[in-house]
């Protein structure tokens, strides 16, 4: 085997059929090899890891990905300097940046209106820090999701006003809010940074960044809101330095704020490649400086001891960040990320971090009878899955939609029925399908009060009596999901053995990280495999432990399960004197205790 017991998804040619024959794993899902043509990713592969000196195992992860000779070495070392746009390529972003820098010039008072996720509270703490280094005083607001819903309201802008603010921006909002922004008009001038999608004119104000509104061709289109602001950071900065403010003190370090667009960047789904990959890197690093006590602080609450990476921003630290926002205090993130005291952001961090375990509570009160509903729909022959629940929490909606999306492989949208009867929600979407265009349309054809978002996931609010249309429409506009498998199938790099599933061989592939969406984590599977050992770990039991062995003997593996209590696996996994298995997941280098071992992350398994 090459690569010392890898086999990649060609041998002579493309590989024919499924992986190892599983056309039905026990998670109900058909494995494929990654690409389409793979005599041609072998050649590719091969002449990156030639004119690379790179392994010729990451020249065929690389090809399998898209990445060529001209642009591996970006890939692979990506780089603010390379990558960086000119802000100024963005539809008002100099506008913007002249006005903001006007207020620090002028020492102006700054509202700044935030959004009540990850990628709203990173936004906000990105501009208010930035802000508040030149002296300015900044009040912030993030609106509570019950009493406020999404978006600027004129209460709230009102408020801003009131304590001050000359200048109000709304970051990782406003696009769609024109008539609530117009209540602004002779008493604040008002910017907005965003990235939802636009479906018209932009509101009447002083300026509206957003790669996503219909007349901006910057291509900028997949950057977070808060990469959006930091790209605002730099735009001003260099204003400022063109007006000789820096003549006397020092520039801020942006650099410092990189950690929080990575964070943002990543719990947002945004594709790591680009600039979002030049960004979350060098983020990472940032980030891994541990020098900001909030993060710091929810570092330590949530026993992240590792090498951060992207896994670490979507699993440990944005649920705990968007917990505040879903059933809490919705300001509880920025508050933390803002926090310059380790004492206070200790506190914080504990508060966010019970508050997240009480979300999961609620989440599981609804989960169960959601994937029931959800199944019958989809037996019914609906396209796209639509609920609403009378006694469902609004702020866990999104987070079941998701795993509607998951287990059913459709646009799934879940929305919490209110006392006024109206109804309120949130929808995941599958690749290449585009929910924020449907939500969009939905509206202008007057089937929703509200309603917005990109392609992945978007949020809506309607009257409950028109469920049914609104469900006939998405079924029309989203008729293509209709075609897809009840489980998307599973895109496998190669087979490895136990004996070849090392550390060293971790360590390559690690040089393609950061993973997330529009670059996977490179999944294999461990072929014909016996668990030794499976034990059950964590706060929930929720986490199985298992050690693994290859059929002939020989070396061990460590391998998780996470979310046991609900996978499809567990029963097989920890069945005693089963037959071999084949087990899909991915192969990652841990650190603990200054000792670096490989270890095996499961997401599939077959009977062998």
């Amino acid at each position: 085997m090459p690569d010392g017991g890898l086999v990649p998804a060609i041998a002579g040619g493309a590989l024919p059929g499924s992986v190892l024959g599983v056309e039905a794993s026990i998670g109900q899902r058909r494995w494929i090899w990654r690409g389409a043509d793979s005599a041609a990713q072998e050649r590719a592969g091969l002449a990156m890891s030639q004119r690379l000196v790179l392994p010729e195992m990451v020249g065929r992860l690389l090809a399998a990905r898209g990445v060529d000779v001209e642009t591996a070495q970006h890939f692979l070392e990506p780089t603010l300097r390379a990558l960086l746009p000119d802000p100024s390529c963005m539809i008002d972003m100099d506008a913007a940046a002249a006005r903001l820098a006007r207020a620090v010039e002028q020492s102006e008072t700054i509202g700044v209106f935030g959004d009540y996720d990850v990628d709203g509270a990173c936004a906000a703490a990105v501009l208010t820090t930035l802000l508040r280094s030149f002296g300015c005083t900044v009040h912030t607001h993030i609106p509570d999701r019950i009493r406020e819903g999404y978006g600027p309201n004129a209460t709230a802008l009102g408020g801003l006003a009131e304590r001050g603010a000359t200048l109000i921006v709304c970051v990782d909002c406003g696009t769609a809010a024109a008539d609530q922004l117009a209540h602004m008009v002779g008493r604040a001038d008002v910017v907005v940074l965003d990235h939802h999608k636009s479906d018209g004119p932009v509101p009447p104000i002083l300026a509206t960044v957003n790669p996503n509104r219909l007349d901006c061709g910057s291509g900028l289109n997949t950057l977070c809101a808060a990469a959006i602001t930091f790209l605002t950071g730099v735009a001003l900065v260099r204003h400022l330095r063109r007006d000789g403010y820096f003549a006397s003190r020092p520039a801020p370090d942006l650099i410092a704020l990189l950690d929080l667009v990575a964070l943002a960047t990543v719990c947002d789904v945004m594709p790591l490649t680009g600039l979002n990959r030049a960004l979350v890197t060098q983020g990472l690093k940032v980030m891994g400086r541990r020098a900001r006590p909030g993060i710091h602080a929810l570092l330590e609450v949530a026993s992240v001891k590792d090498v951060l990476s992207a896994f670490t921003c979507g699993f440990a630290l944005g649920p705990r960040i968007n917990a505040g926002g879903r059933i809490s205090e919705a300001d509880l993130g920025l508050r933390l990320l803002l926090c310059d005291d380790p004492v206070e952001a200790k506190l914080l961090a504990e508060r966010l971090d019970a508050v997240n375990r009480q979300r999961r509570t609620v989440e599981s009160g609804i989960m169960d009878q959601a994937m029931e509903r959800g199944a019958a729909q989809i037996e019914a022959g609906h396209a796209v899955i639509l609920l609403a629940g009378t006694d469902w929490h609004p702020g866990v909606v999104g987070i079941v939609a998701g795993r509607l999306k998951e287990r059913f492989n459709r646009p799934a949208f879940v929305a919490a029925a209110l006392e006024d009867g109206t109804v309120k929600g949130s929808g995941r979407s599958v690749d290449g399908l585009d929910l924020g265009s449907a939500i969009i349309s939905a509206r202008q054809n007057g089937l929703l009060l509200t309603g917005g978002g990109h392609a992945m996931a978007g949020g809506f609010s309607l009257q409950a009596s028109d469920l049914d249309r609104f469900h006939a429409f998405l079924d029309e506009r989203l008729a293509a999901a209709r075609s897809r498998p009840m489980a998307s199938a599973l895109a496998v790099d190669g087979v490895l053995t136990v004996q070849a599933a090392t550390v060293e061989l971790a360590s390559h592939i690690d040089r393609l990280a950061p993973f997330g969406s529009g670059n996977e984590e490179p999944l294999f599977v461990l072929s014909r495999v016996r668990v030794l050992r499976a034990d059950r770990i964590g706060r929930e039991g929720n986490t199985l432990r298992l050690m693994l062995e290859g059929e002939g003997g020989g070396p061990r593996l460590k391998a998780l399960l996470f979310r046991a209590n609900e996978s499809k696996l567990t029963a097989t996994l920890e069945a005693r004197g089963g037959p071999p298995l084949h087990l899909a997941g991915w192969l990652r280098a841990e650190s603990w205790n200054n000792t670096t071992s490989a270890g095996f992350f499961i997401q599939d398994a077959a009977v062998a």
